[in-house]
């Protein structure tokens, strides 16, 4: 027996935070009586679960590592019609969705699935996941607002956390350096308002690590499944 709201995020209805909301709304139903107990227990190979009358079961977990490149928004639908990372998902049968978000203008490496406890793991701030980033900002970036980026950097919504924050090069040319950024939380926009807050605007900005991840042998565009190894040091950390 189980919670009802980690049966469904398992069978990858939506996140355990949604699912809960979707229990407490009326909207889901166990063997025909609707069940609105967060701390309700149910069998999913016994019992029979609906939600807006649709009967749940158990899918296939899969998990995927994309190369996001800009011009898409991290969702699964847009009501605006613009292109979403689901395009370029060609093959999936199962109901997946991006676990976190980048913005439209911001690429690299972002992961898709249909575990909700999985997503859950890896968006949840406790578990302080490295996200690294490298980001081509305006200017030649001196030591002073490095030394600000790692002591963490007072925002509208608050203190952010000390980032790892290490300068790669300047290119003469452009006026612009490169910088390598690690933070563990995951606001909007967090990277591009944290270098704007130091004088220093983001002009490209590219997610290279999530936690152990990398890009490596995933061209832009494209994705690849995690291995089994992988999920399970994921799920560990």
């Amino acid at each position: 027996m189980e919670r009802l709201q980690k049966i469904m995020a398992q069978a990858g209805v939506a996140s355990r935070r949604k699912c809960e909301e979707l229990i407490v709304s009326g909207r889901v139903k166990v063997n025909g009586v609707i069940i609105q107990e967060l701390g309700y227990k149910a069998d999913a190979a016994r019992d029979e679960i609906e939600v807006d009358g649709k009967k749940i079961a158990r899918e296939n977990h899969v998990y995927f590592l994309l190369n996001k490149p800009t011009g898409y928004i991290t969702s699964v639908t847009d009501p605006q019609g613009r292109k979403t990372v689901l395009d370029l998902m060609e093959g999936i049968e199962e109901r997946i969705y991006p676990v976190g978000r980048l913005d439209y203008d911001t690429s690299g490496l972002l992961l898709l699935t249909n575990d909700g406890e999985f997503a859950n793991r890896i968006t949840h701030p406790r578990h302080e996941l490295d996200k690294v980033y490298e980001a081509i900002v305006k200017g030649r970036m001196e030591e002073e607002a490095l030394i600000r980026l790692r002591q963490g950097i007072e925002l509208e919504d608050g203190m952010t956390a000390p980032a790892d924050a290490v300068r790669l090069r300047f290119n003469e040319k452009s006026k612009t350096t490169l910088i390598q950024l690690t933070i563990h939380e995951g606001r909007n926009r967090q990277v591009r308002r944290m270098c704007e807050a130091v004088g220093y605007p983001v002009r490209r900005l590219k997610r290279v690590r999530l936690a152990f991840l990398t890009l490596e042998g995933v061209p832009e565009g494209g994705y690849r499944p995690l291995t089994a190894e992988e999920v399970t040091r994921l799920y560990a950390l």
